[in-house]
Formats: C-alpha cells, sequence, structure tokens
C-alpha cells in the first residue's frame, strides 16, 4: 500500500513512520509535513535512504499542496497526525490551531472524497473528553464518553473528529478515529513534559511543574500506540472510534520523581509554578474496545518505558541540543537545498 503519514515529522508520526518501515516493508511510507517549530526533519535521517520512503514538505490546510500529494502519491491511506498539539501555545493563540487541526482536517478529507481512499485515518487524543475527578479512580473515558472539551486545542481536535464521522457519514469515506493518552518516548519535542524534566535534570536545571503536580495522566509507550494504529488501520471498522490507553495512570509530580530519581539528581532540583489556565485533572483511558475487537494490549509498563526513554535521551543528546538551539531548523534547507 501507499500510506500516506501527516505529521510524519512530529513525535508519534516519526515513530509510525519508523514502525511502518520495519514492519510493513512492502508498503511505500510517504511524509507529508509543514516542518513546523514541532517537525524536525532530522528526526527522519535514517528513512531518508531507505527506497520505501518519501518526505514531501506541505501544509495540511494548503488545498493546492494537498491536491499535488493525491495526485502524484495516489496514497491508499492516510494517517493523520499532522496537528498543533501544545495546550499552552493554544491558549497563547487559538486560532493557529483552528486553522491546522479544523481546516487541515477538512482540506485532507475533501481529497479523499475527490480522489478515494481505502482508510482515512484521524489520530486524536483522550484530551476531547475533558477530565475526571481525582477522587473516583474507578471512572474512564470510554468511546461513548459525551465531548467536554477544556483548552483551545482540545476544542480543535473535537472539531476535527466530528468532520471525519460527519465525512464518513455523508460522503461515505471509509474513516478510523482514534484516541489516545499521553505518549511518551524517543523523539518527544522538548517543551513536553517528560523530555522537559528529563533535560533540565541532566543540565541541573530547575524543573517547573505546574500548580502542586497532582493532575494524573494515563501514559502511553509511543511503539505501543504505533501499533495500534497499524491494526486499525487495517482491521479496524469503518467508522469507530478506538481508545487507545497504556494503563500507566501517573500523577505529574510522581513522573518528575522518578525521571530524578533514576538520574540521580536531587529533588531540590522541583520548582512549583503556577497552574496552567483550565488544567485537567486526571486522563484515563479505558482501552477494552480495540482489545476485545482488535486483540491490542499494551506492551511496555511505564517503569520500563521510561528508563528506555531517558536513556535515549542520554544517548542522543546531539539530537535534543540541536532543538534547543534552534539548529534543526535548518536541516531541511541542508538536505534538500539544491534539489
Amino acid at each position: 500500500m501507499n500510506i500516506v503519514v501527516t505529521g510524519g515529522a512530529g513525535f508519534i508520526g516519526a515513530n509510525f513512520v519508523y514502525f511502518l518501515l520495519k514492519n510493513r516493508p512492502s508498503d511505500k511510507v510517504i511524509c507529508f509535513d509543514a516542518l513546523t517549530y514541532a517537525g524536525n526533519l532530522e528526526t527522519l535521517a535514517t528513512a531518508q535512504f531507505m527506497p520505501n520512503f518519501k518526505f514531501i514538505r506541505g501544509d495540511i490546510s494548503d488545498r493546492a499542496a494537498v491536491d499535488e500529494l493525491f495526485t502524484t502519491m495516489r496514497p491508499d491511506v492516510v494517517v493523520n497526525f499532522a496537528a498543533e498539539s501544545h495546550v499552552d501555545r493554544s491558549i497563547d493563540d487559538p486560532e493557529l490551531f483552528l486553522r491546522t487541526n479544523i481546516i487541515g482536517t477538512s482540506v485532507l478529507l475533501d481529497a479523499c472524497k475527490k480522489y478515494g481512499i481505502k482508510r482515512f485515518h484521524q489520530v486524536s487524543t483522550d484530551e476531547v473528553y475533558g477530565d475526571l475527578p481525582l477522587d473516583k479512580p474507578e471512572l474512564f473515558f470510554t468511546e461513548t464518553t459525551n465531548l467536554h472539551t477544556s483548552s483551545p486545542y482540545s476544542a480543535s481536535k473535537a472539531s476535527a473528529d466530528l468532520l471525519v464521522q460527519a465525512y464518513g457519514r455523508t460522503y461515505g469515506i471509509p474513516a478510523t478515529i482514534s484516541r489516545c493518552s499521553n505518549n511518551y518516548g524517543p523523539y518527544h519535542f522538548p517543551e513536553k513534559l517528560i523530555p522537559l524534566m528529563i533535560i533540565n535534570a541532566l543540565n541541573d536545571k530547575k524543573l517547573p511543574v505546574y500548580g502542586e503536580g497532582k493532575n494524573v495522566r494515563d501514559w502511553l509507550y509511543v511503539e505501543d500506540h504505533c501499533r495500534a494504529i497499524d491494526m486499525i488501520i487495517r482491521h479496524g471498522r469503518d467508522g469507530e472510534v478506538y481508545n487507545v490507553g497504556g494503563h500507566n495512570e501517573r500523577a505529574n509530580i510522581d513522573v518528575v520523581e522518578m525521571i530524578l530519581h533514576i538520574l540521580g539528581k536531587p529533588e531540590s532540583l522541583i520548582e512549583f509554578v503556577t497552574d496552567r489556565k483550565g488544567h485537567d485533572l486526571r486522563y484515563a483511558i479505558d482501552p477494552s474496545k480495540i482489545e476485545h475487537e482488535l486483540g491490542w494490549k499494551p506492551k511496555v509498563k511505564f517503569e520500563d518505558g521510561i528508563k528506555r526513554t531517558i536513556d535515549w535521551y542520554v544517548e542522543h543528546e546531539d539530537w535534543w541540543k540541536k532543538i534547543i538551539s534552534g539548529e534543526y531548523q535548518q536541516y531541511y534547507e541542508k538536505m534538500y537545498g539544491n534539489r
């Protein structure tokens, strides 16, 4: 199959590209990415030299660019990772999130309608469900939980999900949606919680923790997530939503303290800062549906995954140092400027 992975130079998208190249060598993988601040082509440096991989720079909200992508590549499957995804940035600039996450998704869906597709898969988030109370650990998000967004980011993702469902029903586009819990692992952009804490700890800098650090997240190792998406695009039922969770609930402060402990750093590096506006209390996914229908289950326990992740950042210092310095944004010109 020809599989277009939009946002494939980002964290989860790049991990999915590598998952396909390793596990589905007969497929052709086309990465379509605008290379905004979180898109790092250097992450795909190894993929660049593989015969079944192609990179195309483009914005999913650019209708002409998307049309050209579909006419030249003729994708069988589109997996849409492309999104603005940082909650704090959405609070500062909501319009950017509306343009990419909603308009961009609609442009992709129009192209699917025009050119035909075997499967359109929308990668969404558990944040569309809002949050759960801390004192009711028996409650979980299911696929039938009402959408109840808390930030411009989650509102834009919920809107995109509704568009995908509407295009499926109105135009018959074979589409699926997955809503995942918080991912972690290699290539995670340094502004996110886990990589930020690792990098700051390695540099003996203060680790900023929102509020009292009691907010709870369900952590999912990125490779487990990639495996789930691969199952959905090949065996999932059209029109269905699948929750993908890691069964790894942790309070933010516990995650930070674990990172410090593994690195042998003092807890005095923790610095509590003013809480985020509208900060969700707890996310917790019930992945029973994908487990029963497709046989997927997470393989990586948090204790193992966090050690793997820390080791990766220790061993790939050049990667994140280039991001912090801004040098990574020059990589595209280096690779493609004279082509």
